[in-house]
């Protein structure tokens, strides 16, 4: 520790003398331009003196990482020529490149490692695959000034020869560039001279320089991750699809509207998880509990019916003949009638244009991964004693069970939770965090505790699963809670619902070196691209989120750029995403909300409406939840907004639409909305947000030129509120 600080020190005293003698002043071109002369004239009488010197003075800067090492190169080409210039300025950029890196790291890497382990241990593994690689494009190509890479560089793991060869070999085409248009500058002996076509073409390599190396830093890339492999003289396909989910399928139907070949591969039921285990059967049956709450609270409104006599095994009727009412959509038919070639069978990339389908060899240009996820089960002692219930297996049910305990307290634990506890389960929900819900603010987590364990589900949260045990045929899940007290809870049924994993096993992306992520999602980038750049993925088996809509919108993107990338790639822009939890009351959340802007450092204002003040909510007894808004402060502008209320997803739609447009408080203020809706709260909040931003002087000033147009004087005005008694 003493060590580091006495380095900082003389570091922070070198810049200081920098700076604080004035030497910053004549790394100027003027300057520069002015002591040519006189710096001629010392290399003439001093060359080795001048070369030695001029060498130091390069190191030292590069460095401390001070500025001028621009000006340093074109002075050296006018000093030392292209040759001997070359050759002093790359060996002392790339050793004080070293020395830049050897400090930061020295000085800086283990409190970042410590502060950021898990960030830093992910930028280790790409460094120890392409850090080489990856070190010498940003050479070639400086996206980013050259201090900031040594400095940056110098926190990660990559080896110091490795920094420095990648170095000296990367930064010898700029330098060239540089040294060269330095010695064209030397070379001017009159203003007519700045025309001249030599000067004029180092200018232009300049200007051309980062266009043509990052072309040439994209073929190696390509030509090295492909070197093992033998690109076929023909496909059979423009885009080869894996998976049917949402977006495998809706990647093969952009992909075939543009008239391109397209196959898609399929081992299971079309659909996937959102028709047959997700989305579609879980909505069935939370319809089905609300039906049955609703006929318990139906007194309230004067209508007595008793308590709801429930047939589970109609129940799941019901849910399975929703699947088979929307199953037509996602259908092998459908597709192929849209000139989509289904391929049913397990797939297995072999190349990286190339997948084994059950045998049968197909090739394509492009090959897109969308395999989706799986319910993830810990390996919790005693666990395999039973058969665990997930979300994919939850609709073979025949019977209700009477006593379940969920853990996870996610949103498919609540929705699943509440709504077998409607249907007549005695429900008990195990979370190991301190709140449900634990993405959402504080507030919502325990307006959602609240409302569960009112409809009768105990609720335990900061409580962990450690065993689960099967004595004298009773069944216990063995829990314990932050003060370390254990308790045990018997269950008929437990139902997991603690995340998801991606499904990329057996698909052959180890031996292409395909990688995943912490979290087992796959690598890509911005454009959705693997490693291989021809191999792409999106939806569940990409994250970072496991929702439908996401998924259609990264296939939107897949499809696009993979067809159309040599003239136009796009990003993926996931700051506009809703997402609803189908509780009763529906959680509805677009953008930031308190929690994510706090941890961003994002200053912010909330406005907040509560739905007890809507006439629609009160007239359905639907008043439990709230609105709340954040936006900069003083500006109409949504950061993001959080909706608590009945049906809140199906009006989340508006505040959606707003952001992603641009559309502020005002404008919202000023549409009309039906009377009376539940979506008026959101105008009903625009207006709470517009109250506490009125013009409190233009409305003083407003107040009494009314009162002048009343005819009032100063004596004899109104106090409001004092029953008409005059000043």
């Amino acid at each position: 520790m003493k060590q580091r600080l006495l380095i900082l020190a003389i570091v922070l005293s070198l810049i200081a003398l920098f700076f604080g003698a004035g030497l910053d002043d004549y790394l100027t071109l003027a300057s520069i331009q002015s002591l040519q002369s006189r710096f001629d004239q010392w290399f003439a009488a001093s060359p080795w003196l001048v070369a030695g010197g001029f060498f130091v003075i390069y190191v030292l800067m590069a460095a401390l990482s001070l500025p001028g090492a621009a000006l340093l190169t074109l002075l050296g080409g006018a000093l030392f020529g292209l040759g001997w210039g070359l050759v002093l300025i790359s060996f002392a950029s790339s050793l004080g490149a070293t020395l830049a890196f050897l400090l930061s790291r020295t000085l800086f890497r283990e409190t970042v490692e410590r502060r950021f382990a898990r960030q830093i241990e992910t930028i280790n593994r790409g460094v120890e695959r392409d850090g080489a690689l990856y070190l010498f494009s940003l050479r070639l190509v400086p996206i980013f000034p050259f201090f900031v890479i040594n400095l940056v560089m110098g926190l990660t793991r990559l080896r110091t020869p490795v920094f420095y060869l990648a170095s000296q070999i990367g930064m010898i085409p700029g330098t060239f560039v540089y040294v060269n248009a330095g010695q064209q500058l030397g070379q001017l002996e009159s203003v007519g001279g700045i025309v001249s076509p030599s000067l004029l073409l180092s200018f232009a390599l300049l200007g051309i320089f980062p266009l043509v190396a990052r072309w040439g830093v994209d073929w190696l890339q390509r030509r090295r991750r492909y070197q093992d492999h033998q690109r076929p003289a023909s496909f059979d396909y423009d885009v080869l699809v894996i998976g049917g989910g949402s977006a495998g399928l809706v990647t093969s139907y952009i992909a075939s509207a543009v008239k391109s070949r397209v196959a898609l591969v399929e081992r299971e039921a079309m659909g996937g998880d959102c028709l047959n285990t997700g989305c579609v059967p879980s909505k069935a049956l939370i319809r089905a509990a609300r039906a049955a709450q609703q006929v318990r609270e139906a007194p309230r409104m004067g209508v007595h019916a008793g308590e709801p006599r429930i047939d589970f095994g109609e129940v799941m009727n019901h849910v399975h003949q929703v699947i088979r009412e929307v199953e037509p959509h996602d259908s092998e038919e459908r597709y192929t009638g849209l000139g989509v070639e289904v391929q049913r069978g397990s797939a297995k990339l072999t190349s990286p244009w190339t997948v084994d389908v059950d045998g049968r060899r197909l090739s394509a240009r492009h090959i897109v991964i969308a395999t989706g996820a799986t319910p993830f089960v810990p390996s919790i002692p005693g666990i395999e004693q039973i058969e665990v219930l997930t979300s994919d297996n939850l609709w073979s049910l025949t019977e209700l069970p009477e006593r379940l305990v969920v853990m996870g307290g996610g949103a498919i634990g609540c929705e699943l939770g509440q709504s077998f506890a409607r249907l007549g389960s005695r429900v008990t929900l195990v979370e190991g965090t301190p709140q449900l819900l634990g993405r959402e603010d504080a507030e919502v987590g325990e307006l959602v505790e609240r409302t569960l364990s009112d409809e009768g589900v105990t609720v335990h949260t900061a409580t962990q699963a450690v065993e689960v045990c099967v004595e004298a045929g009773e069944n216990w899940l063995v829990v314990e809670n932050t003060a370390g007290e254990r308790s045990r809870l018997a269950f008929d049924r437990l139902l997991v619902s603690v995340g998801r994993r991606a499904n990329v096993e057996g698909l052959g992306l180890e031996e292409l070196g395909i990688t995943t992520r912490d979290n087992g999602a796959l690598e890509v980038n911005e454009q959705l691209q693997t490693h291989l750049p021809n191999i792409w993925a999106c939806g569940d088996v990409a994250g970072p989120y496991q929702l439908t809509h996401a998924s259609a919108h990264q296939a939107w993107h897949v499809a696009v750029n993979a067809l159309f990338g040599e003239f136009k790639r796009f990003k993926v822009d996931y700051r506009i995403m809703p997402a609803v939890t189908y509780l009763q009351p529906e959680v509805a959340r677009v953008g930031l909300n308190e929690r994510e802007a706090q941890a961003q450092g994002i200053a912010y204002e909330v406005t907040r409406y509560e739905m007890a003040e809507s006439d629609r909510a009160i007239a359905e007894r639907a008043t439990s939840g709230f609105i709340k808004i954040l936006t900069p402060a003083g500006k109409d502008r949504i950061l993001g907004a959080t909706l608590v209320g009945e049906h809140a997803g199906e009006w989340l739609a508006e505040v959606t639409l707003a952001m992603k447009q641009g559309i502020g408080l005002n404008k919202l203020l000023g549409t009309i909305h039906p009377y009376p809706t539940l979506s008026e709260a959101v105008k009903g909040s625009a207006g709470l947000w517009k109250n506490a931003h009125k013009p409190e002087r233009l409305l003083g000033w407003l107040a009494r030129y009314f009162a002048w147009r009343r005819g009032e004087t100063a004596s004899s005005r109104k106090v409001p509120g004092k029953g008409g008694r005059t000043e």
